[in-house]
C-alpha cells in the first residue's frame, strides 16, 4: 500500500500562539517500502506519523492512501482503514495489564467482530511470527520490556494490515532487545510489508532502506 503527501502543513494553537508542527512536507513511500523517519524531539516527526496513520488530519496539503484522498473519506472509512490496513506499534507498548498476551493481541480482532475462533488462529500465528509463543498465557506483568513490544508487535499484525507505522519502538528497551525489534520488522518488511518507523535513533534509523530526516517541520534530507 503506496502513501503519498504533497505539503501538508498542520498548525496548533498553544496558549493563544500558533505553532506550524509541519510545514510543508511532501513525500512518497512506495509499496513494500522500509523507511525510517528520524529528528528531534519537537521536530514534526509524530505529527507526520499520526496524519500517515490516519490518526489526525493535516491543517492543509494533500494525503492519498492507497490511491484515496484521505481528506474525502467519512470517519467510518476511516476507522476500517486504521484497524484492517494500518498496524500501528508504539513506544510505551500500550498492552491491558489484566489480558494475557494472547488475549492483548485478540482484543483489535473481537472489536471487528472477528469470531472466536479465527482471532484465536489469527493471534496465534501473529504471536509465532514475533516468538512469543510461548508466552501467549502471560500479562505484561509477568514479561520483560521486549517481550511486550514484541506482543504490541503481534497485536498489530494479527490483522495482516499491509503497512506498519511503528513510533519509537525501541525507545524503552536495551540494546538486546531493540535488536530483536529491529530484526522482527525487517522480517515483516521482507515479507511484503511497507515499514515506516520513526526513531532518534541512528543507528536503528541506517537499518532501512531509505531515511528521511525532519527538522522544524520541514524535510531536510
Amino acid at each position: 500500500m503506496s502513501l503519498s503527501a504533497r505539503d501538508l502543513c498542520k498548525n496548533y494553537n498553544i496558549g493563544g500562539t500558533e505553532v506550524r508542527a509541519l510545514d510543508g512536507v511532501s513525500l512518497d513511500i512506495m509499496s513494500g517500502e522500509y523507511v525510517t523517519i528520524t529528528g528531534v524531539s519537537g521536530s514534526g516527526k509524530s505529527t507526520l506519523m499520526n496524519i500517515l496513520g490516519c490518526l489526525d488530519t493535516p491543517s492543509s496539503g494533500t494525503y492519498i492512501l492507497d490511491g484515496s484522498d484521505v481528506s474525502e473519506l467519512s470517519d467510518r472509512e476511516l476507522s476500517r482503514i486504521r484497524s484492517r490496513k494500518i498496524g500501528f506499534v508504539f513506544q510505551s507498548f500500550n498492552l491491558i495489564p489484566a489480558l494475557t498476551a494472547q488475549e492483548n493481541v485478540e482484543l483489535p480482532l473481537m472489536y471487528r467482530g472477528v469470531s472466536k475462533a479465527e482471532r484465536r488462529e489469527a493471534a496465534k500465528r501473529a504471536l509465532e511470527i514475533v516468538g512469543l509463543s510461548d508466552r501467549a498465557g502471560h500479562r505484561p506483568s509477568e514479561m520483560s520490556g521486549g517481550q511486550q513490544q514484541r506482543a504490541a508487535i503481534a497485536r498489530a499484525i494479527a490483522a495482516d494490515p499491509s503497512v506498519i507505522l511503528a513510533d519509537e519502538p525501541c525507545g524503552n528497551l536495551d540494546s538486546s532487545n531493540s535488536r530483536e525489534v529491529m530484526d522482527i520488522l525487517r522480517d515483516l518488511n521482507r515479507s511484503g510489508k511497507t515499514v515506516v518507523m520513526i526513531t532518534h535513533d541512528e543507528q536503528a534509523a541506517k537499518k532501512a532502506q531509505r531515511l528521511i530526516r525532519i527538522a522544524d517541520g520541514k524535510i531536510v534530507m
